[in-house]
Protein backbone atom coordinates (compact mmCIF):
# COMPACT_ATOMS: atom_id res chain seq x y z
CA UNK A 1 0.00 0.00 0.00
CA UNK A 2 1.86 3.08 -1.09
CA UNK A 3 -0.30 6.50 -0.49
CA UNK A 4 1.00 10.05 -2.05
CA UNK A 5 1.50 12.17 0.71
CA UNK A 6 0.67 15.49 -0.20
CA UNK A 7 2.83 18.47 1.21
CA UNK A 8 2.53 21.98 1.18
CA UNK A 9 5.21 22.27 -0.65
CA UNK A 10 4.59 20.30 -3.39
CA UNK A 11 3.08 23.51 -5.40
CA UNK A 12 6.49 25.33 -4.83
CA UNK A 13 8.59 22.05 -5.81
CA UNK A 14 6.26 21.98 -9.21
CA UNK A 15 6.58 26.08 -9.23
CA UNK A 16 10.53 25.50 -9.20
CA UNK A 17 10.30 22.93 -11.76
CA UNK A 18 8.17 25.11 -14.01
CA UNK A 19 10.85 28.16 -13.88
CA UNK A 20 13.86 25.08 -14.31
CA UNK A 21 12.10 23.98 -17.33
CA UNK A 22 12.02 27.31 -19.14
CA UNK A 23 15.28 27.78 -18.19
CA UNK A 24 16.46 24.65 -19.78
CA UNK A 25 14.24 25.75 -23.10
CA UNK A 26 15.78 28.94 -22.98
CA UNK A 27 19.22 27.24 -22.88
CA UNK A 28 17.90 24.82 -26.24
CA UNK A 29 16.75 27.84 -27.93
CA UNK A 30 19.89 29.63 -27.53
CA UNK A 31 21.96 27.29 -28.65
CA UNK A 32 19.39 26.53 -31.94
CA UNK A 33 19.54 29.85 -33.28
CA UNK A 34 23.27 30.29 -32.64
CA UNK A 35 22.21 33.38 -30.26
CA UNK A 36 24.25 31.53 -27.07
CA UNK A 37 27.80 33.08 -29.05
CA UNK A 38 26.70 36.28 -27.46
CA UNK A 39 26.30 34.62 -24.06
CA UNK A 40 28.57 31.96 -23.97
CA UNK A 41 31.32 30.37 -24.61
CA UNK A 42 30.87 26.42 -25.72
CA UNK A 43 32.34 24.97 -22.59
CA UNK A 44 29.85 27.18 -20.38
CA UNK A 45 26.78 26.64 -22.65
CA UNK A 46 26.96 23.18 -21.75
CA UNK A 47 27.78 23.25 -18.11
CA UNK A 48 24.65 25.53 -18.15
CA UNK A 49 22.51 22.74 -19.80
CA UNK A 50 23.92 20.17 -17.64
CA UNK A 51 23.07 22.38 -14.65
CA UNK A 52 19.29 23.04 -16.16
CA UNK A 53 18.87 19.44 -16.86
CA UNK A 54 19.91 18.20 -13.39
CA UNK A 55 17.60 20.88 -11.49
CA UNK A 56 14.84 19.67 -13.79
CA UNK A 57 15.48 16.18 -12.77
CA UNK A 58 15.80 17.48 -8.82
CA UNK A 59 12.83 19.68 -9.00
CA UNK A 60 10.50 16.96 -10.35
CA UNK A 61 11.63 14.36 -7.77
CA UNK A 62 10.98 16.57 -5.06
CA UNK A 63 7.47 17.56 -6.82
CA UNK A 64 6.51 13.71 -7.24
CA UNK A 65 6.15 14.01 -10.90
CA UNK A 66 10.02 11.87 -11.67
CA UNK A 67 9.54 10.97 -15.96
CA UNK A 68 11.76 7.99 -17.21
CA UNK A 69 14.24 9.59 -19.00
CA UNK A 70 13.23 10.30 -22.64
CA UNK A 71 16.47 11.98 -24.11
CA UNK A 72 19.99 11.24 -23.44
CA UNK A 73 21.76 13.67 -21.01
CA UNK A 74 23.23 17.45 -22.41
Amino acid sequence: MSASHSSPFDAVARDWLTLAERRKAHLIELFETGRWIHYFTEAELLAELRAAKVACDRFAKVAGSERPEATSPA
